[in-house]
């Protein structure tokens, strides 16, 4: 069983790209700059963007956050975000999930021009996804497919079962999966609450993503020897060994499950901090307009 550092190959990445904007630096370029906006005070979603805003620093990237209160009306936000698109100094930005119930997150995340949309999320970038044509890809899916590349681990021809059907993890990994590329080739199959006969199905994967928010969903019985485990959840559960009173969780029991497997990432250090590299990743290619001309 080897363990998946995604802290190690997160590191790894920051380094790269840190790299890539020092050579932009001394070349005259134009430094890539990164703008997030933060409804409300959601401790989730405080530390998310406070990562984001720290990463951006480590590699030499511009950041800017832009807070609202939660009472914020949808017309204010959309205001903001046809701002955003406009400012030709701002290469990408997100919007962080989830918004107040008041306003859609549909209709905000088809307000962001899908050239600066680092998140991934726009239907245009999704759709171009799905076709296997260039777009920013979600960032956790792509966090794993690095994942599985700088590991080497096989694909082609593997059954993948994909615990979740969510359109951030669920959907677009399957999408990504099932693609003529490494990592791809996979057979895939999703699962969800609705699922019969999980356990059975999951006993046939080669790999199996797990990304359906349930702490511990996946026992040692649902998992074949030599599986590879990616484990996306991220569940705060209370704990009385930690300062902040819980800890975070994953879908996957780790102890039972993690003998048995041929490679696992563990939570937290795992895709976690992929999700964050891969944003600076689309928003580098944003900055140097390598995807959309």
């Amino acid at each position: 069983m080897k363990i998946i550092d995604g802290k190690a190959v997160s590191d790894q990445i920051k380094k790269e790209i840190k790299d890539e904007v020092n050579q932009i630096k001394s070349s005259g370029g134009k430094i890539p700059h990164l703008a997030a906006v933060l409804v409300g005070h959601d401790g989730g979603s405080e530390t998310y963007v406070a990562n984001k805003v720290k990463a951006c620093e480590q590699v030499g990237f511009n950041s800017t956050l832009i807070r609202y209160e939660a009472d914020v009306t949808e017309e204010e936000l959309l205001a903001c975000i046809n701002r955003l698109n406009n400012n030709e100094d701002i290469d990408g930005f997100i919007v962080q999930l989830p918004l107040p119930k008041h306003i859609s997150e549909n209709k905000i995340t088809n307000a962001i021009d899908y050239k600066k949309d680092v998140d991934g999320f726009h239907p245009i970038n999704i759709g171009r996804m799905s076709l296997g044509l260039p777009c920013f890809l979600s960032a956790t899916p792509a966090g794993i497919l690095e994942l599985l590349k700088r590991y080497d681990i096989k694909t082609s021809g593997k059954n993948c079962v994909i615990l979740g059907r969510s359109n951030i993890v669920g959907k677009p990994m399957a999408m990504l999966m099932l693609q003529k590329a490494y990592p791809g080739d996979c057979t895939v199959t999703v699962c969800h609450s609705r699922t019969q006969n999980i356990k059975e199905i999951c006993l046939q994967a080669d790999i199996i993503i797990c990304a359906m928010g349930v702490p511990h969903f996946l026992k040692e019985d649902m998992v074949k020897d030599h599986a590879v485990i990616i484990d996306v959840g991220t569940t705060r559960v209370p704990s009385d060994i930690t300062k902040s009173g819980f800890k975070l969780t994953g879908d996957v029991d780790f102890d039972e499950v993690a003998p048995k497997c041929s490679f696992i990432t563990p939570v937290p250090g795992g895709v976690g901090p992929m999700t964050i590299v891969s944003l600076l990743r689309n928003t580098l290619l944003a900055g140097k307009k390598e995807v959309y001309i």
